[in-house]
């Protein structure tokens, strides 16, 4: 096993104690070779010494000559002092990640730089990652800078908490994201879905054969959390008719990764959290006036439900409802929860539906077999058509686009674990507090798992007999998009779900095309991936009835 310093020497009260030993001796006993004879001064010096050589240790030594990792497949090039960290940070999230698991040969894991040389471990193979999301989960938790970043808006609910604490809460939770509750979900998906075609036509006003654009990741953001709000806490925010809308408004302001954004993420490596959210700048305002909105409207609505299950009132069949009759929460372990699905539950979707309309432009003649596959199920959206699971279940190709979609464009690019104690992975020795990178980007378009069209949107992957679930992957660990194992997704049926219904209701009724066919595509980076620049689409209505059912035939 490689020489580590042990955890405390990478402690301030280590150096400290270390510095005021040195400089009483060298007062005491070499008063030459001391600092002005002066305790203070000695002590001061002494302590950024020490912190100096532990630095260079650090930095220059330990990643280099000492790290157990450093024999792995290493990415090439980088800084002297921070590695492959300005790569990571100058192109979109995750897209490093997918060029290296692709170019660098590697048997499962991949070692990276990032600031000041910390060690990264991207994970690349499905044995890797089945140890890591299955059979050792809980030995892999989220980094303390990860908790505290996301804490303020998503709050401490299912996503962040960790061992016993996730256990008892994923526990409690199951039943309200069991397929059987979920199913009775998708007359409200789709209500949903076709008040935003309704929304988008009365905005629209359009001319027979006119086209007119609009930005459509922000009308997705309102139907996702209009649909959030009435499925998961039986609350209807409105954002689709009041494009003001408060809760709405903050989100977007807080998951935009402007400058101070990266800025902040950036000093987290450096600063304690504490201090970060203290600092005067206006990016800190923001994520806190969201974080209060949101904070302050979930715990409003846990009071709401308390009174009713109080009075024996009928409680309505959303996640919140289920959770509380579960007795399983404290009240702010309800509201964080709620917090969580709020914001996470929300943007997620946007984003993959934002992707699928993108990746329907750019492939017309899908955009028009989608379309034909929903109207020949769906010849009528009136109201006396009933949309249930089964109907939407049972649309194969609409399952595949919403499946390829969340491979090619999964709406979190990459996460964070942290080894919580010395471990192991593919048999090779980690130690505690190697971070260890997750990319869904990095998998979902892996050669040797997808094949040489890995980077490629087709459908038709999941068409073929017996890959409408895998694809056509060797693993059903090649599709990250929801992780695996204990710690993955509990919304992920609820998502996908949601998902199908908004694409189908939204292709059915509109023909889309890009507004600037020449306009390169540039990705913002943050938790979640989105066009930098938004996406703006021309729309132009379409005949929803039996013509595309004749189509089809």
């Amino acid at each position: 096993m490689a020489l580590q310093f042990p955890d405390f020497l990478s402690t301030y009260r280590f150096w400290i104690a270390s510095s005021l030993f040195c400089s009483n001796l060298l007062v005491r006993y070499a008063p030459n070779y001391s600092i002005r004879h002066s305790y203070t001064w000695t002590a001061s010096a002494a302590y950024l010494l020490c912190w100096l050589i532990y630095a260079v240790y650090c930095v220059l030594i330990y990643p280099h000559f000492v790290s157990p990792l450093r024999h792995l497949p290493n990415v090439p090039g980088g800084s002297l002092f921070n590695g492959q960290w300005s790569v990571v940070v100058k192109e979109p999230s995750g897209m490093p990640l997918r060029r290296w698991a692709n170019e660098i040969p590697n048997e499962g894991l991949l070692r990276y730089l990032h600031l000041f040389n910390r060690e990264r471990l991207l994970i690349t193979n499905p044995k890797a990652l089945a140890e890591v999301l299955t059979t050792k989960s809980y030995d892999f938790i989220k980094p303390g800078l990860v908790r505290n970043g996301l804490a303020q808006v998503l709050g401490v609910g299912i996503l962040l908490a960790e061992g016993d604490e996730h256990k008892a809460q994923r526990k409690n939770l199951m039943p309200a994201f069991h397929f059987r509750h979920i199913k009775e979900l998708y007359p409200i998906f789709w209500s949903k879905a076709m008040e935003l075609v309704h929304c988008i036509q009365a905005e629209l006003k359009p001319e027979a054969g006119v086209e007119s654009s609009i930005e459509i990741g922000d009308w997705a953001s309102r139907a996702t959390l209009d649909i959030i709000g009435t499925t998961g806490m039986g609350q209807e925010f409105n954002a689709l008719r009041d494009p003001t809308n408060e809760l709405n408004r903050v989100y977007r302001a807080a998951f935009q990764p402007d400058r101070a954004a990266q800025l902040l993420a950036l000093l987290q490596f450096i600063l304690p959290s504490f201090i970060l959210r203290s600092l005067p700048l206006a990016r800190n305002r923001t994520v806190q006036a969201a974080a209060k909105v949101a904070r302050d409207t979930c715990r409003r609505l846990v009071e709401q439900k308390k009174r009713r299950l109080a009075n024996k009132e009928p409680m309505q069949p959303d996640i919140t409802s289920v959770a509380l009759e579960s007795g399983g929460f404290t009240d702010d372990e309800l509201v964080d929860n709620m917090m969580t699905f709020l914001a996470a539950g929300h943007e997620t979707t946007a984003s993959a539906f934002t992707w699928a309309v993108y990746m329907l432009c750019q492939h017309p003649e899908i955009q028009t077999r989608l379309r034909q596959e929903v109207h020949s199920h769906i010849p009528n959206p009136g109201p006396e058509m009933q949309i249930t699971h089964d109907l939407i279940d049972h649309m194969p190709y609409l399952h595949a686009v919403c499946q390829e979609t969340l491979r090619l464009w999964a709406p979190v690019p990459l996460t964070l674990r942290l080894a919580a104690a010395n471990t192991s992975i593919l048999g090779h020795f980690v130690p505690k507090n190697t971070i260890i990178i997750l990319s869904p980007w990095a998998v979902n378009n892996n050669v040797e798992m997808w094949g040489p069209d890995a980077d490629k949107f087709n459908p038709d992957r999941w068409t073929a007999p017996g890959q409408a679930n895998a694809g056509g992957a060797v693993s059903n660990y090649a599709f990250l998009t929801f992780l695996h194992g204990p710690r993955s997704c509990i919304g992920m049926k609820f998502a996908q779900a949601e998902f199908a219904c908004l694409l189908a209701a939204f292709v059915a009724s509109f023909e889309t095309t890009l507004a600037d066919p020449d306009e390169k595509m540039e990705i913002k980076g943050g938790v979640t991936a989105r066009p930098k620049n938004g996406l703006r689409v021309c729309l132009k209505s379409v005949p929803w009835g039996l013509s595309s059912r004749t189509e089809l035939l």
